[in-house]
């Protein structure tokens, strides 16, 4: 664990000195220490930053501690730049390791149950409201879409309403992946148009699977690699939600997000460990 906590120190320090963020002298403990503290607390204690405050402070791997209330404006005042940056510097790892397949899907992150829905605070619109089929679930929150390579490792993702159309955030991804690449989906994600725009501009090919009545049908031999490749993202959206405890605790949509954004990048972390 110890060599993990410095290896989390050592890349967020260099993230924040290759972006050259300027702290002020009076500050206690420095962004890099911030961040490391948030991602420990991903990575060990379910996303409970005050165990993961106490963690570092007693034995001694954080010195100057800040408190509870100050720990939490001071990494909200972390720009979203910076944690999408430290996301980016693995995902051009992955890609690089990657041949040409990658997988597209998405999973839920509930705030509440059907039930409670009249009682959210953190979300108050319809959009926010979808079910999961398989489950027979209907919940309200968000959605994590998520772009990984065949082995399961993260290379984009994009947070989105639960009942937000699929195809809707596709359009919103940037498939900032090799030429001759393949990304392959499930049914929810079938849009002809994109796909011939995706191929003509990127020279990417976006293969999800076809309904029985498609008019744009793959053959039986596309079908069962679609079928066997599509598997291994189950795997790490199982791994990603392995981290959550039983109810991610937020006051307000912002810190509901940034929640689920460290729980990727912890992930994303782990995989390299």
């Amino acid at each position: 664990m110890e060599k993990e906590i410095i290896i989390v120190f050592c890349i967020c320090d260099e993230i924040t000195q290759a972006l050259k963020i300027v702290e002020d002298s009076q500050v206690k403990m420095t962004n890099s220490e911030i961040m490391t503290t948030a991602l420990v607390s991903m990575l060990y204690f379910s996303g409970n930053f005050e165990k993961g405050r106490n963690f570092l402070a007693e034995h001694g791997y954080i010195k100057k501690m800040l408190s509870k209330s100050r720990f939490n404006r001071r990494i909200r005042a972390i720009g979203e730049s910076v944690w999408l940056s430290l996301f980016h510097l693995f995902a051009e790892i992955s890609k690089r390791n990657n041949l040409r397949d990658y997988i597209i899907d998405s999973f839920p992150i509930p705030v509440c149950d059907n039930i409670r829905i009249s009682r959210c605070k953190i979300y108050n619109t319809q959009d926010h409201r979808s079910c999961v089929a398989s489950k027979r679930r209907y919940f309200f929150g968000l959605r994590v879409h998520m772009l990984v390579t065949k082995t399961g490792l993260p290379v984009e993702f994009l947070l989105a309403p639960g009942g937000c159309n699929d195809c809707r955030v596709l359009k919103q991804f940037q498939l900032d992946i090799p030429e001759n690449s393949f990304v392959f989906a499930d049914k929810s994600y079938n849009d002809y148009s994109f796909e011939d725009i995706v191929s003509d501009a990127l020279n990417v090919s976006i293969l999800p699977q076809r309904k029985k009545n498609s008019k744009r049908a793959f053959s039986g031999a596309t079908e069962f690699i679609q079928k066997v490749t599509r598997k291994r993202i189950e795997n790490t959206f199982s791994q990603i939600t392995s981290f959550f405890p039983k109810k991610i605790h937020a006051v307000t949509s912002y810190g509901f997000e940034l929640k689920v954004v460290l729980f990727v990048l912890a992930f994303t972390f782990s995989c390299y460990f």
